[in-house]
């Protein structure tokens, strides 16, 4: 494993990692890296963005405008033609990143990069992501959907058809000195399996469903309890307020409707409580499996909120949105505009924003009437099943079911092909099948009186709403032409998934917000924990109706802000949506900031919305500062150290020693406090401490305490600081004399019998920590130079010789803000301070004055290594700039710096 900076192992990060890559990358050196890297070969694959090309199958010629960073702005005549444009140039810029990602969602990673990644692409065919993408395009989408998706193939395939090798990436020609891959035909079902991945990416609580089964192992019923505290809503307001519901529908406040209705869906006993450790391999399958977007934990979200006319300096809404993904390179978003020269039925567009390569359409921006944000809504979309196999069948209500079975043959790159066979139950794909590990899961798992004899243990299957079709792919095109709320709410109902919560604003003075998604309905049970699936009763009995679920019309407040909070107080509403929101620290932060500037007739500017998304407040250091103060300090180094958080404003700028300070006083609290005791499943791979040992009245004889090490990639290990560990240990902070305080020595004895001991304990440890990290003169200590960011290449440059990752790495950057503050640079406090989560790109829409409008994108918009758009905007968004966002002809054109016209 490589050691970071910070001189900690670090695991394998959720991210695109290809060990194939990297051994072609050992033999370009092998071969001379100066003689592979030539400046010819590198520019070969620069796109031609002036003079003219031929894009044959046009009606008539589009043109492409490409402002100082290659952002462009598309014309064209008819609706087909836009997008057969937009797949050309996403292909130009982002083919890489397309083809890797298709390759991913397909399970057909082996056929690029050997047979590393065979097991990851098991478990991916045992998902099916693409099946169920053909049968979303076959069954589901609308004829003019199917158009478009041909057409955006189309232009992906004509820049195919020119280009190949080295002029299509430097990757490419790195990949052939281990492989003759030449890629395949881009296909309609390519783009329509990316949305699988991106729900993948954000499908709510399937680790918190783990992580309390592996929890359970060491700790009771109360514990676990307090490791998952309720939603504060008295304190954190949830996104819709005051409407009411009821099971056929949902009335806003601002609608009219009257507040409160009682009822909620039945919570889950401890039916399926206690997964032995054997959960820790499903848990190891599922980190093992790329995340595009990034890892997964509680400080993880996106804010997006806006702000009515009447609160504005300019009269109209405003209108910002960051979504918190992982930092990668190139980044998710591709910035584009598409525009109908003439907009009319036949021709419905004229929207910019951020994009997905390999998608056509605008998933986050504005038209000429409307804009709109997302944020995750965090629905909790998936369950999994524990299966009682009989014989070559399943049990359930009581009787032997047969499996659903079909045969996957795997491709590889320079070794055997494989074959498997992915079996499927009521309740979804098997995945438990998947390795001999996996195949233990839930062997002891007590499960109530309703448990069948559990022989050689349970299978575990998913079910999960993504793998069932929908038109999701309609609703983006709806949304990019909708022209007023009603028509946005209608596009909004084919959202299926992932589950979003959408911010929207018009020209005429709207402010809005929409639940969509596919939300199941259960009957016993509420998803935390992994439920019976011989049970009938623990079934899915269908979805929330979409007329039911919470919106809201120009509140009374004058402002809506999503943040990953929850989206209504589950009292006031008939049907469970998740049992594990976002705690929202960020949402309320906002909320707070707004309603500062707005009192006695204060007004918001775009240029407040700017600022509110670099607020670098930390809850929980104005929480636990004071407290720190108080405790009396003999060392005099580590008093010097705590001096620092003298009159400290709570905020984590770059060059603030009292905020490296303190967090890493926060990160030695829950270790000693909640990391040191948890199960190895969850503590960071390599971390190893002394425990209590697993059954100690199996040998009272034996030693006191047993050397275990943990096993959880550092990038997901717990404790991760975010949010809901804010309120974990806010809910204790009052009893000092807590349970949770009580902590042991390597040799079995008490260490700390009290709240007050472990504060100083933590200090001491975080005194020494960073003068081994940023040296003993407490002068020279800042957050920037702890919590750093690193862009990484996807492939070369994760796992390739250091040689190429520096050559295709870019970084670092010391960065300001932090875990749950709303300048989300996130961390997990499990694993270091290094980013790796963040606003992915950062925009503010001024719905008075489109063209005034800003955004950034985290790097730029090119994929190319050493393009000079490859990275060009990352340090503006690094200090919170937006650049200017142009959007009318004449804008457009006073910002073009490059013009192609792409003829018939």
């Amino acid at each position: 494993m490589p050691v970071n900076e910070n001189g900690r192992t670090a695991g394998k990060r959720r991210r695109l990692i290809y060990v194939a890559i990297g051994l072609a990358a050992v033999l370009v050196l092998g071969v001379g890296a100066a003689a592979f890297w030539t400046v010819s070969t590198v520019r070969d694959s620069f796109p031609q963005t002036t003079g003219s090309l031929k894009l044959p199958g046009l009606a008539s010629p589009v043109t492409v405008k490409r402002d100082a960073r290659g952002v462009p702005t598309l014309y064209g005549d008819s609706a087909e033609d836009l997008f057969k444009a937009q797949g050309f140039v996403h292909a130009q810029d982002r083919f890489w990143e397309m083809d890797v990602r298709r390759h991913m969602t397909s399970g057909r990673l082996s056929e690029m990069f050997g047979k590393e990644q065979v097991e990851t692409d098991e478990f991916l065919r045992t998902l099916g992501w693409r099946q169920v993408a053909q049968k979303e395009y076959d069954e589901k989408l609308s004829a003019e959907t199917k158009k478009y998706l041909r057409a955006y193939a189309d232009g992906v395939n004509a820049y195919l058809a020119d280009h190949g090798g080295s002029s299509l990436s430097v990757e490419y020609a790195a990949l052939g000195f281990v492989n003759d891959y030449e890629p395949e035909k881009w296909t309609p079902v390519d783009s329509v399996a990316w949305l699988k991945a991106m729900a993948w990416d954000l499908r709510a609580n399937v680790e918190d469903e783990i992580d309390r089964s592996l929890l359970s192992q060491r700790f009771d019923e109360g514990e676990i309890a307090d490791l998952y505290p309720p939603y504060p809503y008295k304190r954190n307001r949830p996104i819709v307020e005051g409407g009411s519901a009821t099971t056929d529908g949902y009335a806003p406040r601002s609608a009219g409707g009257a507040q409160g209705v009682p009822g909620a869906q039945g919570t889950y006993s401890a039916a399926a409580t206690g997964l032995s450790s054997q959960m820790g391999s499903l848990a190891k399958t599922m980190d093992d499996i790329p995340a595009l977007l990034g890892p997964s934990g509680s400080g993880i979200g996106s804010n997006s909120w806006v702000v009515s006319g009447d609160l504005t300096t300019t009269e109209k809404p405003l209108l910002a949105n960051d979504p918190h993904l992982s930092a990668q390179l190139p980044s998710v978003w591709y910035q584009m505009g598409l525009q109908c020269t003439r907009v009319s039925d036949d021709c419905p567009y004229e929207v910019s924003g951020f994009s997905f390569s390999g998608m056509p359409g605008v998933v986050i921006g504005h038209n000429a009437d409307i804009s709109w944000g997302l944020t995750n809504l965090g629905a909790d979309v998936a369950d999994l099943y524990l299966e009682k196999v009989e014989d070559d069948g399943y049990l359930y209500d009581g009787e032997a079911r047969e499996f659903g079975t079909r045969e996957e043959l795997i491709k590889v790159a320079g070794g055997e092909d494989k074959r498997i066979t992915v079996r499927t139950t009521r309740n979804g794909p098997v995945i438990s099948d998947r390795s001999d590990e996996l195949a233990e899961v839930g062997k002891e798992a007590p499960v109530g009186n309703s448990a069948p004899d559990r022989g050689d243990g349970y299978a575990v299957s998913l079910r999960w709403t993504a793998l069932e079709p929908s038109s999701t792919m309609d609703a983006v095109f709806g949304i990019n032409r909708a022209a007023d709320f009603e028509e946005f709410r209608k596009a909004a109902r084919d959202f299926a998934v992932p589950s979003q919560n959408l911010v929207y604003a018009d020209t005429d003075g709207n402010i809005g917000y929409q639940a969509p998604g596919k939300i199941p309905r259960r009957g016993s049970g509420d998803g935390s924990l992994p439920a019976p699936g011989w049970d009938p009763a623990y079934s899915w009995n269908g979805y929330i109706p979409f007329e039911a679920l919470p919106w809201e019309l120009n509140p009374d407040r004058g402002y809506i802000v999503t943040a990953n909070q929850a989206v209504v107080d589950e009292d006031d509403y008939p049907y469970l949506l998740t049992t594990d929101p976002g705690y929202g620290t960020r949402s309320q932060r906002i909320s707070d900031l707004i309603e500062e500037k707005i009192k006695d007739g204060g007004k918001i500017s775009p240029d407040d919305m700017r600022t509110m998304q670099l607020d670098n407040h930390s809850e929980i250091a104005e929480l636990l500062t004071p407290l720190l103060l108080e405790i009396e300090i003999d060392d005099p180094m580590v008093r010097e150290a705590q001096d620092l958080l003298k009159d400290w404003d709570y905020s984590q700028d770059t060059d603030s020693s009292a905020a490296a300070y303190f967090n890493a006083v926060w990160r030695n609290i829950l270790k000693i406090t909640f990391g040191d005791k948890m199960p190895k499943e969850l503590r960071p791979d390599g971390e190893c401490l002394n425990v209590p040992p697993a059954n100690p009245a199996a040998d009272p004889d034996g030693p006191a305490t047993v050397r275990e090490c943990g096993e959880r990639d550092a990038d997901a290990a717990q404790p991760d600081g975010g949010d809901r560990w804010f309120e974990v240990v806010r809910t204790i902070l009052k009893d000092e004399d807590n349970r949770w305080w009580k902590t042991t020595g390597s040799d079995g004895e008490p260490l700390d019998e009290n709240r007050d001991e472990v504060f100083e304990h933590a200090m001491d440890d975080a005194r020494w920590e960073l003068t081994a990290e940023l040296g003993k003169d407490i002068d020279t200590w800042s957050w920037g130079r702890l919590h750093r960011l690193m862009l990484r290449n996807q492939t070369l440059g994760t796992e390739g010789p250091g040689v190429v990752q520096w050559l295709l790495n870019r970084g670092p950057w010391n960065l300001s803000g932090g875990e749950a503050a709303v300048n989300a640079t996130g961390w997990n406090a499990a694993g270091g301070y290094d980013v790796l989560w963040v606003p992915s790109m950062r925009m503010v829409v001024d719905l008075a004055d489109l063209d005034a409008s800003g955004w950034v994108n985290l790097s730029g918009a090119s994929g190319h290594a050493f393009h000079p758009n490859y990275t060009d905007q990352t340090t503006a968004w690094a200090k919170g700039e937006l650049y200017e966002w142009p959007f009318s002809a004449k804008a457009v054109q006073e910002a073009a710096k490059d013009t192609m016209t792409l003829s018939p």
